[in-house]
């Protein structure tokens, strides 16, 4: 084979040279049955006797051998080494010239060979690019999809597969796709030819590769794509091509628009389906069906017009189903429900009526199961869900004789830092306006002890700052002389110190207004560690900073008056000239502000 192979591409090659045919003809006959027989083998030969570079003079449109050389080339181009070669040689101007040809066979060859000279080749892509072939494909295959005829199906699926190498993994390639028109172009394909198995893999790919750019979400919405993903995900039976659809179905999600779409198109039944059907299954992909199916529910949720129409006032039967996902036994499952409950608490209305309707038991059993399980997904989602509901003023007393607090206290020890961050959030939105809730947590030494703890988390920046909020939340809700004091043994104080000069207003603000209730009920007892942690040069420092804003400004000249009662910080506050700041503000924009700098000023005057 090897010696006929050799001496058909010698002939081949002087053949070439005279535009002698039917020798021509023979030899290409012979390639390809060498190609058939061991592709790579014979690729090498063709590369080594420098066969490519006579290939382009034998793309003439005119020829009758044309078809058998795009094929030849399609054949050497399905290996890598061979890519590149076929880019150097020139093929690629003539073959995209062989795009305008009539012929439905020539179209089909030329399609694969560029095609799979894309094949992962930024060579092949480049020169494609630079002649233009993704244009002319595309064009070809938006004239051909009205047309449902067998052989076309085929030209079609070999031009969306070309596409799909040009541009697969590079955006500036698939933005020229979206910017071309292709997305509705493949829509229409996908309703047309939802019969022709081949073709509608190659959309879904496409459709996979350009739903990760942002830029074709907009067009994707303007079809009818969730139509059409709805209606071929419910024909399917087998488990792969669910899980084609699905990789669609998630990145298209993420919009909006979509959502709503999808949800209208019935994909949350189709959804529902699949959790019935593989909730008690062992097998692999049984586990990966329900955990995709569960995720996407959710995500489907993270839509304001989804997730409303989905809860339908708390009587929605999708709502009820989701609901009862939070008792299962699988930590999926339980995963989805808490955190589609999470999702649904997004407004006051659907969060009264949650909790009216008995969730928080649900929530709170749940997350008993999970304290010595420790699934720390689920902690966080039920964790998630409590602290957004949270958050309506007339559900905290609710949750409060619940026994939300209690069991949250439960995941005190947790070392993971997602669990503490929402624990902090939970416990902090519990206590917003409730006097004896932030009094009984706040003396509770357990919990101020690894706040204060907490409060040093370098490493995790949402956790650090959670807890010095709960800390002067504690203080603020309860103004009581006993949780100041717990703060104060805690060695609480210095945080809250450092709390105020945080780069967020309202952190600052929190901070200052807790300073001046400790230095309110307990000027003594905090004196010590206000000197240590430098508070009047904090003080000092924001009211002579101009970007300082008005509110805090405000507050530390309260605080500072609160602090003349105590001898040490009374000559720290002579010694730094605060009169001199002080009386600047007189003449401060605002009038809180200039009204309150009077005030002080007169105070530090009295008492100098």
């Amino acid at each position: 084979m090897a010696d006929n192979l050799s001496e058909a591409l010698k002939k081949l090659k002087l053949a070439s040279a005279d535009s002698a045919t039917d020798s021509v003809e023979s030899c290409l006959d012979c390639l390809l049955k060498a190609l058939a027989h061991n592709n790579a083998d014979a690729s090498e030969k063709v590369q080594e006797m420098g066969v490519l570079p006579m290939l382009p003079t034998l793309l003439d449109p005119q020829s009758s051998c044309t078809t058998k050389v795009a094929n030849i080339i399609a054949e050497v181009a399905k290996n890598e080494f061979m890519r590149s070669p076929c880019v150097e040689a020139g093929l690629i101007p003539p073959l995209v010239q062989l795009l305008h040809s009539k012929d439905q066979e020539v179209l089909l060859q030329t399609g694969r060979a560029l095609g799979n000279i894309c094949y992962d080749s930024h060579e092949g892509r480049s020169a494609v690019d630079l002649a233009g072939g993704a244009q002319i494909v595309a064009g070809h295959i938006k004239s051909l999809s009205q047309n449902t005829d067998p052989d076309n199906g085929k030209l079609l699926t070999v031009f969306c597969g070309m596409l799909m190498n040009y541009s697969n993994e590079n955006d500036s390639l698939q933005a020229q796709l979206i910017n071309m028109g292709v997305i509705p172009t493949l829509v229409k394909l996908l309703g047309l030819h939802s019969d022709n198995t081949a073709l509608t893999e190659m959309c879904l790919i496409a459709f996979g590769n350009l739903a990760e750019l942002e830029s074709s979400k907009e067009q994707f919405a303007s079809t009818n794509i969730a139509e059409e993903l709805v209606r071929l995900f419910q024909k399917q039976a087998e488990h792969e091509k669910k899980e084609m659809i699905f990789e669609v179905l998630a990145p298209l999600a993420e919009n909006d628009v979509i959502k709503l779409q999808l949800v209208e198109a019935g994909l949350v039944e189709c959804l529902l389906d699949v959790v019935t059907h593989t909730v008690d299954g062992k097998r692999d992909e049984d586990v990966a069906q329900l955990k995709t199916a569960s995720d996407l529910m959710v995500l489907l949720l993270l839509g304001d017009e989804s997730m409303q129409k989905l809860f339908e006032a708390g009587k929605g039967s999708v709502f009820e189903r989701v609901l009862s996902w939070v008792p299962s036994h699988n930590h999926q499952l339980q995963l989805a429900g808490a955190l589609a409950i999470a999702n649904f608490a997004r407004n006051d209305g659907n969060c009264i009526h949650m909790v009216e309707s008995g969730i928080v038991q649900k929530l709170l059993e749940l997350l008993d199961r999970h304290v010595e399980e420790g699934n720390v997904t689920v902690q966080h989602a039920a964790l998630s869900a409590l602290r957004n509901l949270a958050i309506p003023v007339v559900n905290k007393a609710k949750m409060l004789s619940a026994g939300v607090s209690d069991t949250v206290l439960k995941f005190l020890p947790s070392e993971m830092p997602p669990v503490q961050f929402k624990l902090l959030g939970t416990l902090r939105m519990l206590i917003d306006t409730q006097a004896d809730a932030a009094d009984q947590l706040g003396t509770n030494a357990k919990l101020v002890e690894r706040l204060v703890e907490w409060c040093e988390a370098k490493d995790h920046a949402g956790v650090m700052g959670e807890s010095n909020r709960l800390l002067s939340a504690l203080i603020r809700h309860s103004k009581s002389k006993d949780v100041v004091k717990t703060v104060i043994q805690g060695a609480g104080v210095k945080h809250l110190v450092v709390m105020a000069t945080s780069e967020h207003m309202i952190m600052q603000n929190e901070a200052l207004v807790a300073l001046g209730l400790i230095a309110g009920l307990d000027l003594v007892g905090a004196e010590k560690d206000f000197v240590g942690a430098g508070l009047v040069q904090v003080l000092h420092k924001l009211l002579s900073d101009e970007r300082t804003a008005p509110e805090i400004k405000y507050n530390s000249m309260i605080l500072i008056c609160a602090l003349m009662g105590s001898e040490p910080l009374h000559k720290e506050v002579q010694g730094l000239a605060f009169i001199d700041v002080v009386s600047k503000l007189r003449s401060h924009e605002n009038k809180t502000v200039s009204h309150q700098a009077s005030l002080t000023e007169q105070r530090l005057t009295a008492q100098s």
